[in-house]
């Protein structure tokens, strides 16, 4: 705005009262600005294109890894649900094996009541169904059929009574023996289906875990990248707010130069005009000092005839 006061100052005031050094040494000092000016000019130009050499090329490689980053945190979140979904299907089968080992754990606590009932019963019974069997139906035998003094028949009695009681707890161990046998057996066939769930688990567990050992590749993979895309975005942003500063140099430095070229437009035709009249004043001195020679009858040049014809003075008849 200063610049634009100044010209506007300078197109509207009377130059009349400087001379022709004074205007030449304005000229002079204006054309200095100028050409001072648009150096600055070239050289912010010069700047600008350097800065600008290689900002395409930082957006190509931050967009390009800011896309890889994408595509490796897109996979490390697929692989996240992947592990997600097998660590439920892990507890699933968890929650299985935990009823088989609930089942497993009724079935041996169920057989060690049933040792111990078998084990009373062995103590009770001293011997097994067949030896015990043959004892009773032997002492029977001899208790219906022979004659015996009654002493030896009430000691009989007693003996089949007590025969009797180690039979029944003998038949009672044999019964609890099978029950024994069979939970073994279908503790057996729970315990294999345990081992089956188990191995499963084992096996969805390795997976689970190279799922998230990739899922954490990926992630700290990704990290890598983004900083090094951040590196660039951060070089391209400088170059940006580099080139914008540069860029406000501009305008000032063309409107200055304008308003000086309309400056030294001003001081030129002022120039232009002083010549102008010292060429006038030149002329008219030689045309005064050609008509004296002409009325004194001097010997003239060809300067000043021209100028005496040009100015009427002399004349050529065509008669």
């Amino acid at each position: 705005m200063t610049n634009d006061v100044s010209t506007t100052e300078i197109a509207t005031a009377d130059l009349s009262n400087l001379n022709e050094r004074e205007l030449k040494s304005k000229v002079n000092e204006l054309r200095s600005r100028i050409e001072k000016s648009e150096r600055q000019l070239a050289s912010i130009f010069k700047e600008l294109r350097m800065n600008r050499t290689n900002i395409d090329e930082l957006k190509e490689k931050r967009d390009s890894l800011n896309q890889q980053v994408k595509e490796r945190v897109a996979k490390a979140q697929e692989l996240k649900d992947k592990r997600d979904e097998i660590n439920k299907e892990i507890s699933e089968y968890k929650e299985k094996r935990s009823d088989v080992n609930s089942k497993t754990q009724e079935l041996f606590s169920g057989i060690a009541e049933l040792k111990e009932q078998r084990d009373e019963c062995n103590k009770l019974s001293h011997g097994s169904v067949e030896s015990l069997t043959k004892a009773y139906e032997a002492e029977l035998d001899a208790f219906l059929n022979k004659e015996l003094p009654l002493a030896v028949e009430i000691k009989i009695f007693q003996k089949l009574n007590d025969l009797s009681k180690r039979l029944q707890a003998a038949k009672k161990a044999n019964e609890l023996h099978s029950q024994i046998q069979e939970s073994y057996k279908e503790s057996k066939g729970i315990h294999k289906k345990g081992d089956v769930f188990h191995e499963r688990i084992q096996a969805l567990s390795d997976e689970s875990q190279t799922c998230h050992l990739e899922m954490l590749e990926n992630f700290k993979l990704a990290d890598e990248i983004r900083k090094e895309a951040n590196m660039y975005h951060a070089q391209l942003t400088d170059k940006i707010t580099n080139i914008n500063s540069i860029k406000e140099k501009i305008d000032p430095l063309k409107t200055g130069i304008a308003n000086n070229r309309k400056e030294l437009s001003l001081y030129l035709d002022r120039l232009k005009d002083l010549q102008l009249t010292k060429d006038e004043h030149r002329v008219s001195q030689k045309h005064i000092d050609a008509r004296e020679k002409l009325q004194k009858n001097a010997r003239l040049s060809l300067e000043d005839l021209k100028l005496l014809i040009e100015k009427g003075d002399v004349k050529f008849s065509n008669e």
